[in-house]
């Protein structure tokens, strides 16, 4: 027991000072509830003041949305930023659960992502508050700083005007 603990402790040396408290479970802290609905999503976005939704395509056995979850997606300041920006919903695209589409129609999780035609995860589509998409991003982003990057060029309307990469560039300068 006593070694258990000596290695707990010395994991959590490994991430540094204040470092283990700001970590938290993703399901808990950046996907927010979701009940089938992203019109109603778009709509909550709106309200909130926020600009727009940010869907996260994944599924349980994916290796690189289970990398993403433990090393950027369960850092408090990814979270905290992107829920103050959008409304985060996560679906899985191998699920079951009934999903209504930006366009009313009602499917399984799996034939809505097939729908919008998702052919990798995780994917991350951003959607403004009439649920036009305003940038996918496809595949994974394992610096927390990049991700967050990731969001500033959507919600600053940067997307309209130039690549990712193109931004990214310019951000480094």
């Amino acid at each position: 027991m006593r070694r258990l603990a000596a290695l707990l402790a010395a994991g959590l040396l490994l991430l540094g000072p204040g470092r283990a408290a700001d970590l938290r479970d993703p399901q808990d802290h950046f996907f927010q509830p979701f009940l089938g609905d992203l019109r109603a999503e778009a709509a909550e976005s709106k309200s909130g003041g926020r600009s727009g939704v940010l869907v996260m395509y994944h599924f349980e056995e994916c290796p690189a949305c289970a990398r993403m979850k433990r090393e950027v997606l369960n850092r408090a300041e990814v979270q905290d930023w992107f829920r103050r920006h959008f409304v985060v919903i996560g679906i899985d695209t191998r699920g079951a659960q009934p999903v209504t589409g930006l366009d009313g129609r009602t499917l399984p999780e799996r034939d809505y992502a097939r729908a919008v035609r998702i052919v990798g995860t995780p994917t991350f589509d951003f959607h403004g508050h009439d649920g036009a998409r305003l940038y996918r991003h496809v595949g994974g982003i394992f610096d927390p700083a990049e991700f967050l990057l990731l969001g500033r060029y959507v919600a600053s309307g940067a997307h309209r005007e130039q690549t990712f990469t193109e931004y990214k560039r310019k951000q480094g300068d």
